[in-house]
């Protein structure tokens, strides 16, 4: 996956509160996977749609050949997966970085903490189905994390 264009700043706003208190590894390891999650999904009939924690369905009637898919994911993990109903996506990824002031940047020629990852996921022309994204921790304790959505 290669560094994502700059459209990827919008999705920063749902989770720098988060960000901010949150607690990182040092220099030393990589923090494992603590949360994969939606955050938003985009179409061109709907816009940027906010997914709330605990939802399982879109509420906005997605359509159009463009519907991106946003997912956080806290940690490093060693194989993302993503599909649509069963099939492969494709995506693209950037890193998450925080600094100690609670700036967050993609961390493109900067020291700073790497907290995770930002991905966006192309629906590649479908209009509907199950979203699912899973990923095991890079380190102990191993630990597997998934997250799905129902794009309608």
């Amino acid at each position: 996956m290669s560094s994502i264009k700059s459209g990827w700043v919008l999705v920063f706003g749902v989770f720098g509160a988060w960000l901010l208190g949150m607690h990182t590894a040092t220099a030393a390891s990589a923090p494992p996977l603590t949360e994969v999650k939606v955050l938003k999904v985009q179409s061109a009939s709907c816009g940027l749609e906010d997914i709330a924690p605990g939802q399982t369905e879109t509420k906005c009637d997605h359509q159009g050949p463009n519907i991106k898919i946003y997912v956080l994911e806290v940690g490093y993990g060693r194989g993302p997966q993503a599909g649509l109903d069963g099939a492969d996506i494709d995506g693209v990824r950037t890193r998450v970085c925080a600094f100690d002031n609670g700036n967050l940047t993609d961390c493109a020629g900067m020291v700073s903490k790497v907290v995770g990852w930002l991905y966006i996921f192309d629906m590649a022309g479908k209009q509907r189905g199950t979203f699912t994204f899973r990923n095991t921790s890079i380190n102990a304790p191993g630990n597997v994390l998934s997250t799905q959505l129902s794009i309608k």
